[in-house]
């Protein structure tokens, strides 16, 4: 008795029916996209919401960088525009969506 349901287990598992054929197709790609998705989607949805706060959070006194390589200390901050002073009595208006970090107080340049 147990010869034969060993023999029908072997024999169900070298012919999977049609169902099981797809989701033994399927689970590779479905175990590729969890992985893709653990290492790769989920970090950079952290990243963008820490970002997200860090530029709605600006106050004046701020240390900021803009896109383009620019750093300044905020002098006003409006709904969607922050105006930075980029040298004494230099300033200049930017969206708040071009900048790309805010130091903190603690922060130091690499080179000191």
């Amino acid at each position: 008795m147990s010869n034969s349901l060993l023999t029908i287990a072997a024999a169900a598992a070298a012919n999977p029916n049609g169902a099981s054929a797809i989701l033994i197709g399927i689970a590779p790609w479905l175990l590729i996209f969890v992985i893709f998705y653990v290492l790769m989607i989920r970090p950079q949805q952290q990243r963008v919401k820490e970002h997200q706060r860090a530029i709605t959070a600006i106050q004046k006194g701020d240390e900021v960088i803009t896109g383009g390589g620019i750093r300044g200390r905020v002098t006003k901050v409006a709904d969607d525009e922050v105006e930075l002073e980029i040298a004494q009595g230099v300033r200049v208006r930017v969206v708040k969506g071009t900048l790309s970090q805010v130091l903190t107080k603690s922060t130091k340049p690499a080179n000191d």
